[in-house]
């Protein structure tokens, strides 16, 4: 067992929403995944003789949003291994070790949360007619917002000195 230092995997995944991520010198920018998933048929089985249950997982994997950026980075192999393993964990009598494989699976292939957050992708949002419009206001205008309060910023404002008057 390795220890000490840091691992791949280290630390906080990052945060999709922290300003210093948002910036034009980061290097590792976020990638936006469309909504609709990958189009088209999925690519050819690579390893050997599939079983239906792997087939249909191959199918689905392949529709999803990730499936774009599996197609642009060649991970055809990677995504069989995983079908692979997912077919065998899903099993009753899996040992523990294979399950285990199929949630590493599960994050370096960004299909959980934090492996989209590691991976850096995001999702875009859906499709117009999917998201819930607000009902019109009853007065036909919008409330006003309430009152901002003064930043941290605009509380340490210098405040000009006009000395004493006598």
């Amino acid at each position: 067992m390795p220890r000490g230092g840091a691992r791949v995997v280290s630390g906080p995944a990052p945060d999709p929403l922290a300003l210093r991520r948002n910036r034009p010198s980061d290097k590792a920018g976020w990638t936006l995944l469309p909504y609709e998933g990958r189009p088209g048929l999925p690519p050819e089985w690579p390893l050997t003789d599939p079983t239906d249950r792997e087939l249909q997982l191959w199918d689905e994997l392949w529709e999803r949003p990730q499936a774009v950026m599996w197609e642009e980075l060649s991970q055809e192999l990677e995504v069989a291994l995983f079908v692979r393993c997912l077919a065998e964990a899903e099993q009753p009598e899996a040992k523990v070790d294979v399950r285990k494989l199929a949630r590493q699976y599960l994050d370096s292939l960004g299909l959980s949360v934090q492996g989209m957050l590691r991976n850096r992708w995001k999702i875009s949002p859906g499709e117009p007619g999917t998201v819930p419009v607000p009902e019109a206001f009853e007065d036909d205008e919008p409330p006003t917002p309430a009152p901002r309060r003064p930043s941290a910023r605009d509380r340490m404002k210098v405040v000009p000195f006009r000395g004493r008057e006598d």
